[in-house]
Parts: C-alpha cells; structure tokens; sequence
C-alpha cells in the first residue's frame, strides 16, 4: 500500500476543522421536528433561540455536532420530499443529511425504532465503506443514516487505494493529488 503524506505550506496553514457546527434547516412546523428528532431517532434537543421573528432549535448528534432548525414566523413554506440519492430539479443545493452511528448495531436499532414509529426506511443498503438506511423526516428532508464499515475518517489519505477512492474516472484535482499531493490552484468560488 503506498501512503501518500505530502505537507505542504497549505496544509499547515489551514483550518483545523473539527466537524460540523450545525446544520440548518428550515421546518414549517417545530413541534413536529421536535417529536421526530428528540422523541424517535433520539437526538437531545440541546439548545433553543426565539425570536419574534423565527424559532431556532439545535438536536445534537455527537459532540460538537448538531442539526439545528429554523421555524420562521409569517412564513408559508412548502416542503417537498425526494428520496436520497435521487434527482430532483427541485433540490439543486441539496440533496440528504447523513448521520452517523458507530456500528451496525446502532444501524439496525435505528431501523427498528424508525420502523416501530411508522416511518417509511429502506432496508440497509451497502455502499463499500457504509452501510445505511434511509428515511424522510416529517419536513420531506431526506435522511440518512450510516456507519463505517472501514472508516475512512481521521487518517493519511492514500489516492492509490481504489478501495476508497473508486471513481475510475476521477476529476482532475483527484488526479493532481494523486501524482503531487496538493492542488495547483484554488477553484473559483464563484458559480455561473
């Protein structure tokens, strides 16, 4: 196995990322989002904001990590559902939020319990790395939930292992990492 470690004056000056803060979005009706989220896939309601203007509530999924939802006042939204994984011109920015367990135990217990909640869930799917099971929450946001089978988190990226890295037909940059272990020049942030 070739470990590719190139450090680089980038990756000593950049971020030190520890996760995702939050998530946030947006819930026509709290009360359900609350009931789903706390009562059935069990994630503490940790913190809530109120304002005239909109309801911001945060459910942790793991240290440091929460999904955290606005429910705003005067507003008349129309949620839509579409499955994870599945095109919809509808959801262009967005597609699913994928939350993690620790092991297939959890998986199958989230199963049961999302099931015993009259939830619609997939069977578990495996996707190399991941197994998973998917659900839509009362809002018609798709979810997902997973856990690594060879967790690909937290080490020296290795771009010839085509285990993890299984796109036969990468984009450049994957190509540059590759062969240099760093990127040539920054993407334009700017969308046309």
């Amino acid at each position: 196995m070739t470990v590719t470690n190139h450090r680089t004056p980038e990756a000593t000056t950049t971020p030190a990322w520890s996760g995702i803060n939050h998530l946030a979005p947006i819930t026509a009706d709290m009360d359900a989002t609350v009931r789903f989220y706390h009562g059935v896939l069990g994630a503490r309601l940790a913190a809530t904001v109120g304002t005239a203007e909109f309801r911001h509530y945060f459910f942790e999924f793991g240290p440091h990590c929460t999904v955290a939802f606005f429910e705003y006042a005067d507003l008349t939204i129309e949620p839509f559902s579409k499955p994870a994984g599945v095109p919809d011109r509808r959801a262009t920015q967005f597609d699913h939020l994928a939350l993690n367990l620790p092991d297939e135990d959890a998986l199958h217990g989230l199963r049961r319990r999302l099931a015993q909640a009259d939830c619609e869930v997939t069977d578990i799917v495996e996707h190399n790395s991941v197994h998973s099971v998917y659900f839509t929450d009362p809002n018609g946001i798709a979810l997902e939930a997973s856990c690594w089978v060879r967790d690909v988190t937290g080490r020296t990226s290795d771009y010839d292992d085509e285990q993890i890295y299984s796109d036969p037909n990468p984009v450049l940059a994957v190509h540059e990492l590759r062969t240099t272990g760093t990127l040539a020049t920054a993407p334009s942030t700017r969308l046309g």
